[in-house]
């Protein structure tokens, strides 16, 4: 059986820095977000719960695909990342719980735009923005180059697929302008060269960017 250079061990990790970029940026803003919307406002209140939920279930999505693709292969191949492993297991956990919270804080404010229901959100974003960011530093600190060393490049790549699988065609120019704001400006063109192909890149000029450009607006409340 011949082995492809998709199968060799060793692989680039750094996409996943982009990938928690885009969280980060997503957690920091939020609870501003939710804390800016007026006491009553309901048309402003379901937008930006619809933007929270949307990043939450990304997050989560993000995650579940760690738990099922990532920890067992870490945790057999370089056994002395076990406990390392274990710790990014007990984060996803205090996470999901924390996340739980949130939605669970989600109905009230979305009947009712009031600003206690509001405020409720908010504390709630701000417990899961506070875990996130320790977590995700950690992972990039003890996980990211033990799996760039010990996984392949397909092995690696099934994240992303599946990752990509969860995006609602309608929803993916939005999902890609997320992730450019997050790509350094003098680096975007590389990275849509590298990312999409020559078709797709045509249709992010024509029709996903100015997609993007509405909804941004609309969430961030600077639609005129």
């Amino acid at each position: 059986m011949t082995t492809t250079a998709a199968d060799v061990r060793g692989c680039d990790t750094s996409d996943m820095l982009t990938i928690h970029a885009l969280f980060r940026r997503a957690f920091v803003d939020a609870p501003v977000l939710v804390r800016g919307v007026k006491d009553g406002d309901l048309s402003r209140t379901r937008t930006v719960l619809g933007h929270v939920r949307e990043v939450a279930g990304a997050l989560h999505h993000h995650h579940e695909s760690e738990d099922l693709l990532l920890w067992d292969t870490l945790e057999k191949r370089a056994p002395a990342c076990a406990l390392h492993v274990g710790r990014m297991r007990g984060q996803h956990a205090t996470m999901a719980t924390l996340l739980a919270a949130m939605e669970e804080a989600l109905p009230e404010w979305e009947r009712t735009a009031d600003a206690s229901a509001r405020d409720a959100v908010a504390d709630a974003l701000d417990a899961v923005r506070d875990a996130l960011l320790r977590h995700l530093g950690d992972e990039e600190d003890a996980i990211l180059p033990t799996a760039a060393t010990v996984m392949s490049p397909r092995e690696w790549g099934a994240l992303h697929a599946r990752g990509m699988a969860a995006v609602p065609k309608s929803r993916l120019f939005l999902q890609l302008g997320w992730i450019l704001e997050v790509v350094p400006p003098e680096e975007r063109s590389g990275w849509l060269a590298t990312n999409l192909p020559a078709p797709a890149r045509v249709l992010w000029r024509m029709i996903g960017r100015r997609q993007f450009a509405r909804h941004r607006a609309l969430v961030y409340g600077t639609a005129s």
